[in-house]
């Protein structure tokens, strides 16, 4: 019986433990979401890792034109430069604001507040959390701490959907 309450106790603590880092995750998500809101790039920046994002698009980039021969040899003429400038352009708030319309947010949808947003967020084994576009749903973007800050160090959801709006 002892063993029982100490297990319950164990994982009621863990419990907490990730609900707090949901929370904390949740405030800065929170302001991450109304600098997309209002296309506030001082904001945006401040919750973001640029680099870490630029890494990974240049991963998918990489993976997606190593699966066609012909886009193969264009990347290896134009060389890294253009990928970097694709990153730039990507990491913007209004791509991500246009992302977060093909999931149904418009201009008008009222911004979950903090409580909601940390009930969309799941601790990652890793230390990060991710926001999912619907609750047990898939990962959307990933949420790493850095300088006390969680910073948006990933996007989960379909490379299709980040687009640059001319």
């Amino acid at each position: 019986m002892r063993r029982w309450i100490l297990g319950l106790l164990g994982a009621l603590a863990l419990s907490a433990c990730a609900s707090v880092q949901r929370l904390d995750a949740a405030n800065d998500v929170h302001a991450l979401l109304i600098s997309i809101r209002d296309e506030d790039n001082a904001a945006f920046d401040a919750h973001v890792d640029r680099s870490a994002l630029k890494q990974q698009f240049q991963a998918k980039l990489d993976r997606q034109i190593g699966q066609d021969k012909r886009l193969g040899g264009l990347a290896a003429i134009l060389g890294p430069s253009v990928i970097d400038f694709a990153g730039d352009a990507l990491v913007q708030p209004r791509v991500f604001k246009l992302v977060a319309q093909q999931y149904g947010y418009t201009p008008n949808t009222k911004i979950p507040n903090v409580v909601e947003v940390a009930g969309a967020l799941k601790p990652l084994p890793d230390g990060r959390v991710c926001a999912m576009s619907k609750k047990g749903g898939p990962c959307l973007m990933s949420f790493t701490k850095e300088d006390g800050v969680w910073k948006l160090t990933s996007f989960d959801g379909d490379f299709s959907m980040l687009r640059i709006k001319l």
